[in-house]
């Protein structure tokens, strides 16, 4: 298993420490950097400018939106980083949630996993560079030639040659038919919430992808990149109180990152077994009712999500997640010192 760092999205202001924690994860042995985006940072500009201060690490988008972007954008973008990197780049993608994709970037959410199908195909084209890209599907028509048309549209194949033909393309996914799907025409999966206690629920929905006629990869040349928070601790008071902190972060996922009918986070917590927890964290959560809803967030689930533990213990624990199938694991760590010890702990 190899160990990749989360960098997330920004807050309300560009982080001050990415430039150490990048430096010490590229020398340490980290095998990736992650990036992601939500409604404020993008995920592929601080890629490009951290790309210019690694030599080995990985470059993965964890994930860029969809919806963000028109697929033949989203290929120039990976297709061009992957040029200034030395094809290292990692595609990773999802298709947000309806709040996101039709309140920020005004698009309309309906058949998410027709669109991501589409997305996929098309990019796939503009890095083969086999002729013209075209795409007959209803959501990215090419050429287009709906309303508003003025008939000109032609098909076009990429000025620049790839680096690479086949750059990786990992997805989020979080249902059934989503991860299923994903097994089928992506070569990686970034679960949200992925657990050791919940992945056995997963595996059917994979198994289901990779016996579909054309799937790209088996379960053995399939990445699976889940996220935790890692954090060695001294003893059980220090590991309380880094429970407690990472409490608040996960009553906004389950309660208030989406509409009350939309939230598909919410809803991978109900899968996990928590549907009645689920259900009153959000309904505090938005009745604004926060640290309500956070208290109600018990001990064991975070200890699930997450790996917080004495030295051994987290060993103990990233063999766990190993023996899941988890190929990468992307951790959220705050300093290089942290990079660092946790490179040898794990070596």
């Amino acid at each position: 298993m190899k160990l990749g760092l989360q960098l997330g999205y920004w807050g309300a202001q560009p982080p001050t420490h990415h430039a150490e924690i990048v430096r010490a994860a590229d020398e340490s042995g980290f095998d990736s950097i992650f990036t992601a985006e939500a409604w404020g940072s993008d995920a592929f500009t601080p890629l490009a400018w951290w790309g210019r201060e690694t030599s080995t690490v990985r470059l993965g988008t964890s994930i860029v939106q969809m919806s963000g972007r028109s697929p033949a954008s989203i290929a120039m973008h990976a297709l061009t980083l992957d040029h200034l990197s030395g094809g290292r780049v990692v595609l990773g993608m999802g298709v947000s949630g309806p709040q996101v994709v039709e309140g920020w970037y005004g698009e309309p959410f309906a058949k998410p996993l027709a669109r991501t199908r589409e997305v996929v195909d098309i990019i796939r084209q503009v890095l083969r560079r086999e002729g013209p890209v075209t795409n007959a599907g209803p959501h990215h028509p090419l050429p287009y030639t709906g309303e508003g048309s003025v008939g000109l549209g032609k098909p076009l194949k990429s000025i620049t040659h790839p680096l690479r033909a086949d750059i990786p393309i990992w997805l989020g996914a979080e249902g059934p038919k989503n991860v299923a799907q994903t097994a089928e025409i992506a070569d990686g999966w970034i679960p949200i919430f992925y657990t050791p206690r919940s992945a056995g629920m997963y595996q059917d929905w994979l198994d289901e992808g990779f016996a579909r006629e054309g799937a790209r990869r088996t379960r053995e040349t399939f990445e699976i990149a889940a996220t935790c928070h890692l954090q060695v601790v001294a003893d059980a008071d220090e590991k309380q109180r880094v429970v407690d902190a990472m409490k608040p972060v996960v009553a906004l996922y389950m309660g208030g990152m989406g509409a009350k009918e939309a939230n598909f986070h919410n809803q991978v917590f109900v899968r996990m077994g928590y549907e009645s927890l689920a259900a009153e964290v959000q309904e505090l959560y938005l009745a604004g009712k926060k640290d309500q809803a956070t208290a109600l967030v018990p001990d064991e689930l975070v200890d699930d999500m997450h790996i917080i533990g004495t030295a051994g213990e987290v060993r103990e624990r990233v063999a766990q997640w190993e023996e899941t199938g988890v190929t990468t694991l992307m951790l959220s760590l705050g300093t290089p010192e942290e990079v660092r010890s946790i490179a040898d702990l794990l070596a």
